[in-house]
């Protein structure tokens, strides 16, 4: 089938096809908290959480079989779009006319969107702040996913039109390289959420226009320079794109904090703060660009006053390396390390005697 160019894609780049990558994610959840309302108060320790929890989602890939279908949607696939119609709202009924195994390879991020909202709005009414938490930071990944063009259409790589490669070329690549110009977004309003699955169907709908000017974007860096690894490339690409692709994170960031905000009050508006859960979040990570070509960024946050330890392992449980954070910094800080290592997986471990904060990081040399 067609999607199965999806499925050993993603064997050969682990995250080749994970929407804006992991940095991506992670600003665009972070930044989801410049939007929260006067009434979000309490929401404020979630922000580093959604953060570093926001590419759970694609982690799950490799080991559940219906997740991948989650993240995108092939939506110029189906009748109605081409004809300016409004979708099937419920996954069932576009089952019921188009088949499950159509849509399904064609992606139901849509109804996974909205599943996942609907949870969080269960989640916070029955008191589970911890599982609210996590379907938050699910929640983030999918409106993110959402807002990237290339994950909504049939030719999600170029491989349609002569651009093959520009998926990894734009979301991450460019990204990676750009990082440092998404944060500090203006704050937006938000508003009640009326309609939920209609609203994630307007913005995809809407978000749908910049396949082409990614795609025509490419084209004209490639005519100033054929060579995807040269910085002329890669400049020209960033130019002709940051403008919408700004907006792009800036609208994902708003719309998560939206329909959080009307999933908490939808569910009642309910207290999300608890002891146990303010324990739980004393400490927090974030490794990026991941994949890396060796260097690497670590951001972390702790509460201080205990004995905090960086250590980087291979797949065999070897330590690599070993860092004492409290002589770096008592609350948080920012490491660059090489990573002088062959290509392959790695673990990057955030621990004290109480807690220990887990990222896989995968490095992938330029032979």
């Amino acid at each position: 089938m067609q999607r199965l160019a999806h499925l050993l894609l993603a064997v050969l780049v682990l995250v080749l096809l994970s929407s804006w990558g992991g940095t991506g994610h992670y600003i665009i959840s972070l930044e989801a908290s410049r939007s929260f309302n006067t009434e979000m108060q309490q929401f404020a320790d979630w922000a580093n959480y959604l953060a570093g929890h926001a590419s759970d989602a694609d982690n799950r890939k490799s080991s559940d079989p219906t997740e991948a279908p989650k993240h995108y949607i092939d939506i110029d696939n189906y009748t109605e779009f081409l004809t300016n119609q409004p979708m099937p709202l419920s996954l069932s009924e576009a089952v019921s006319k188009y088949g499950n195994s159509f849509v399904v390879d064609n992606g139901i991020l849509p109804w996974a969107t909205k599943v996942t909202y609907d949870s969080l709005v269960i989640a916070l009414r029955n008191g589970r702040i911890d599982r609210a938490k996590l379907l938050a930071a699910d929640l983030g990944h999918y409106v993110a996913d959402g807002h990237m063009p290339l994950h909504l259409t049939k030719n999600y790589n170029g491989q349609l039109t002569g651009n093959t490669g520009i998926h990894s070329r734009y979301e991450s690549t460019m990204i990676n390289a750009h990082a440092d110009e998404f944060y500090n977004s203006q704050p937006r309003e938000i508003v009640l959420v009326q309609n939920v699955q209609q609203y994630i169907f307007d913005y995809i709908y809407f978000n749908y226009q910049y396949v082409d000017s990614i795609l025509e974007a490419d084209n004209y860096a490639r005519s100033i320079n054929p060579d995807y690894s040269s910085s002329a490339y890669r400049d020209t690409l960033w130019v002709k794109t940051k403008g919408f692709t700004k907006r792009l994170f800036a609208a994902a960031s708003q719309r998560l904090a939206e329909l959080i905000y009307s999933a908490w009050v939808e569910a009642g508006r309910p207290s999300v703060t608890s002891t146990a859960e303010v324990n739980l979040d004393r400490a927090t990570m974030y490794v990026y660009p991941n994949p890396t070509n060796g260097q690497v960024n670590v951001t972390y946050s702790n509460s201080g006053g205990e004995n905090y330890y960086l250590e980087i392992f291979d797949m065999l449980g070897n330590t690599l390396k070993r860092y004492s954070l409290n002589s770096i910094s008592s609350s948080s800080g920012h490491l660059t390390e090489n990573l002088n290592f062959p290509s392959g997986a790695y673990l990057f471990r955030l621990s004290n005697n109480n807690i220990s904060i887990t990222q896989r990081v995968i490095v992938q040399k330029n032979d």
